[in-house]
Order: structure tokens, then sequence, then C-alpha cells
């Protein structure tokens, strides 16, 4: 009996280890479908996840098929169209830039220079009695008479005409002859007076008195000697010549001195005043009557050759009214 028993024992306990083992394939093998199942295809996981391209992301959600890679697609990305079209705007709007740069290196290069302030005094405003005050006039018995009708700033007494102690002055010893300095009495050079004062402005009036014994070549060189001599003596005086002025008719030695003259002596003038780079007054047009002789109202009734104190004052305000700037 014992031994059927025994053997009834070892038979079950195979029995239960073989459906022991049994329930624990059937586990494993359930674990295994459930790890199979859980698992998705690459596909899936692509569906899933979110795609990148080129930096964006597309939408898990999104049902769309996903796209399919290309040559294209793997390679290096290239700048999107309508930032290759910039560089050909570029390339068309360069020309124009270059053009435009171009244009003003060239309008700075090759444009022309300032034109050089005339030599002739043009009209201008009126630039007042301070104007007046501030000039010198240098000449012969002409300027005399600005001192003689109290024409300036402190009238008989005023400091600023210049000439010798009889007011003559000829051109003919122009550099050596001596003047009064009104400043202080004492006679001295035309060039000495200059570096002196140094005027502002100076008005030069000659020639009234050489043009009768002067040819052109001789007065152009005493003139021209003395301008430079001042430019010397005192470099920012600014110089202006004025012209000499017209004759009466009354005027009685016309075969030595007369208007036609005179006339040809002011272009003389006015070429010294070209070539040494100072301006040139031209007072004597508003002194002329219509037969281009000195006007009988400005006439001191005298010599014919000097103005009465109209005359002066005609002179004066061409003078402001044509002003040195």
């Amino acid at each position: 009996m014992k031994q059927y028993e025994n053997f009834d024992n070892n038979f079950f306990l195979k029995i239960i280890c073989i459906i022991a083992g049994l329930v624990l394939v059937f586990v494993i093998a359930a674990a295994a479908v459930g790890l199979i199942t859980a698992d998705s295809s690459p596909a899936d996981k692509e569906d899933d996840a979110e795609t990148f391209v080129f930096g964006e992301t597309q939408d898990k959600n999104d049902t769309s098929p996903a796209p399919i890679e290309t040559e294209e697609d793997t390679a290096v990305p290239t700048v999107p169209e309508s930032d290759t079209e910039a560089p050909e705007a570029d390339d068309e709007s360069s020309p124009v830039e270059t053009e435009e740069i171009t244009e003003e290196i060239t309008t700075e290069e090759i444009s022309e220079p300032d034109e050089p302030a005339s030599t002739v005094l043009g009209e201008t405003e009126d630039m007042g009695q301070e104007y007046i005050d501030s000039l010198i006039f240098l000449g012969d018995s002409t300027s005399y008479g600005l001192k003689a009708y109290k024409m300036l700033k402190d009238e008989k007494n005023t400091k600023q005409v210049w000439t010798t102690k009889t007011a003559t002055l000829s051109l003919g010893d122009i550099l050596t002859k001596k003047i009064v300095y009104p400043n202080t009495g004492k006679e001295m050079t035309i060039a000495e007076a200059a570096a002196l004062a140094k005027p502002e402005y100076l008005v030069i009036t000659l020639g009234i008195e050489g043009v009768t014994f002067l040819d052109e070549d001789a007065f152009k060189a005493q003139y021209t000697s003395l301008v430079e001599a001042v430019k010397v003596a005192s470099p920012e005086t600014k110089i202006m010549l004025q012209s000499i002025f017209p004759v009466a008719s009354s005027f009685k030695t016309t075969d030595k001195l007369n208007n036609p003259l005179v006339d040809k002596a002011n272009g003389w003038v006015l070429s010294i005043a070209e070539n040494t780079g100072v301006r040139y007054l031209d007072t004597q047009s508003v002194l002329k009557d219509e037969n281009g002789a000195l006007n009988p109202k400005y006439d001191n009734g005298g010599n014919g050759i000097n103005l009465n104190d109209t005359g002066f004052n005609a002179v004066l305000n061409y003078i402001r009214t044509h002003g040195y700037k």
C-alpha cells in the first residue's frame, strides 16, 4: 500500500510541477505579447512624436502623412526663395548707389573753384557811417577836400586823410614822397605810415598828378610799386584804388589833361588793381555829366578838378553802397 501511496504522491507532484510550468510559460508568453503590443513601429513613433523640420515642429495630432525624405530633404538647407531674390535686388541697386557715390566724388573733385571776388566793387547794401569812419583816404588834392569840407569824422581834425603838407602827391616819386602822418603830425613815407597805423581799409586816389607826364608803363610801374609796398607794410589792410575823378568841361588846359586821357588812365588803375589783387572803386561813374565831364553841380568852381561838398557826398554815398566785404 505504501508503494502505491508513494507513487500517487510523486505522480501528483509531477502534475503540479507541469501545471506550474505551463502557467509560468503562459505568464511569460502573455508578458511577451503585452510588450510586443505596447511596443510600436518606427512609423507609429513618428506619428506620435513631434517631427522637427528646419527648427519647426509638427503637431503630433496632425494626421497628414509624414513627408518622405528625399535627397533634397537631406541636403544642406538652402536660403528660402524670397531671400535668394534679395541679392538680385541688391545687385540691381548697387550700380545706382555706385553712381551716386561716384557723382558725389566727381562733384567734389572736379567742381569749379570758387570764382574770385570781382575787382570792381559792385553795389551792396548801405554799409553805414561806421564803414566810412573805418576808411583811410590817401591821395592828392582830390582827397584833401574831404578834410577841407569836413566830410569825415572829427571834421577838420580828422585822422582819416593822408596827404602831403601841400596836398600834392605825384606818382613820379611816390615811394619816397613823405606825407603827414595825422596821428603824430610827423612826416614819413606812405609805407611807414601803413606799418604804423595798419588801417583796416585804405582808399588810394592818385593819378591826376602823373597821367600828364607818365606813359602807361611808367604809370603802372609807379602805382604798382606803391600798392606792393603798402601790402608788405600792412598785409591785412584791404586796399581800394579809387578812379581818377573827371575834370570839368571848363578846365583850361584840356590839351594836356582831358577826360579821354582820364578814362584811359582809369583803365590802367583798374588793371593795376587786378594784377595786385586789390579792389577798384568806380566812383567817377557818378560824377560825370551826359558828356562824360565832371558834372557842374559837383565842381567847386576853382580849377575844374576838385569837388565841392555835394560832389564828395556823392563819392561817399557811392563808397557806402559799394562796400568791401
